[in-house]
């Protein structure tokens, strides 16, 4: 279970010992008390991450089991599809899929992960929306499905292109897995789900493990000379890099994915309606979206932070948008930043600028991801 510190009321994760005995420093995250870095610090886990093997504790993230009372998947896949503009009904066993629960003016209540995993669909959440989206899950399913919170579980990631061959040595069916693959399976004799998917942009795995056996499983992979422990700071540069939403700065309540440029993940089949702010997202479909996410690169080497105003010349007076994640890029050496701007200027090569400490950065709109995913298809 998720063990709580009561000095300062921010839990731990079940490898909380672990992180603190290989020096990482550890700092509030959504609630727990959680590494941003190790003694190699940011920029060589960063670095370590985009050639060799990183491993990431998300155990903070939720871990939900909807399981249908009818024994049928897809009436639980039904009953999800009233919540989520993603089409579940028709996503496989051993899949997984990127969903967004939405409210009902078209904005994100949360981004997450649902898999079929053939007789329940498995939801990975965000940590600070966790309990939030249980009590929402349970105000409108509980008639057809039991909602289980799967506290007592650990999830690990292991990102990079060394990762199929560290995991595969504890878990033989890892090499044939496919990105977005998902399910149960033995690693180093444990009972884990894993999926093929990350959050860097690099090929790689989530394991979600019981919290009783995460840290052995954790010092097993760190065993390999391949793999390096890698904090918060570096998981925040590698998903900038890849042009990934972080919720609550990319993404939000007033945010609709087609705004957010998340059209991709909202199937074909369910462009018709039966969500939540169907009306509105389907309108920003239909009309276009007012306002568009986009990626920015500087023209200079200062970075550019979260909340920095965005102009369309360097002398108005009145911002169009903000730039919403931003930071030094290392696998780029150049600094990358998310912004959200006008449609109407979001083309690519659109210049703009950037407020900062009382100075216009000129930037220009650009195509994301920032460095090439290395997803295994």
């Amino acid at each position: 279970m998720l063990a709580r510190d009561d000095q300062n009321s921010l839990r731990r994760t079940p490898l909380y010992a672990l992180h603190v005995s290989l020096g990482g420093k550890m700092v509030p995250f959504a609630g727990y008390e959680m590494p941003v870095q190790y003694p190699a610090g940011v920029l060589k886990e960063h670095v370590h991450t985009r050639s060799s093997a990183g491993l990431f504790d998300v155990s903070h993230m939720g871990q939900i089991r909807l399981l249908p009372k009818s024994g049928r998947l897809e009436d639980a896949a039904k009953a999800l599809e009233r919540l989520v503009p993603q089409d579940i009904v028709a996503l496989a066993p051993g899949r997984q899929r990127y969903a967004q629960f939405t409210n009902a003016d078209g904005g994100i209540l949360d981004d997450l992960m649902v898999a079929n995993f053939g007789d329940h669909l498995f939801l990975v959440v965000n940590a600070a929306c966790k309990a939030e989206d249980e009590a929402h899950l349970r105000a409108r399913l509980s008639d057809d499905c039991i909602i289980d919170s799967l506290a007592d579980r650990a999830l690990i990631a292991l990102q990079g292109p060394k990762a199929e061959a560290v995991l595969a040595k504890f878990c033989a069916e890892a090499s044939a897995m496919k990105f977005m693959d998902a399910g149960p399976r033995k690693v180093d004799g444990i009972d884990c789900f894993v999926s093929r998917s990350g959050y860097t942009g690099e090929d790689g795995f989530e394991i979600s493990v019981p919290a009783g056996d995460a840290e052995r499983l954790a010092k097993a992979l760190l065993d390999n000379s391949d793999v390096l422990p890698i904090g918060l700071g570096a998981r925040d540069s590698l998903r900038l890099e890849a042009g990934l939403c972080l919720y609550g700065h990319d993404i939000d309540t007033t945010t609709t994915p087609v705004e957010a440029a998340l059209e991709w993940s909202v199937q074909k089949s369910r462009r018709t309606g039966g969500f939540p702010g169907a009306a509105k997202i389907l309108a920003d479909f239909d009309q276009g979206a007012s306002r568009r996410r986009v990626g920015l690169r500087a023209e200079g080497r200062a970075p550019v932070r979260e909340g920095a105003p965005l102009f369309a010349d360097a002398t108005s007076s009145e911002p169009i948008g903000k730039v919403t994640s931003g930071g030094f890029g290392p696998s780029l050496n150049a600094p990358v930043a998310m912004g959200c701007v006008p449609t109407a200027q979001s083309a690519l090569g659109t210049q703009l600028f950037a407020e900062v400490r009382g100075q216009r950065l000129a930037l220009q709109v650009a195509a994301m991801p920032f460095v090439k995913n290395t997803y295994k298809r």
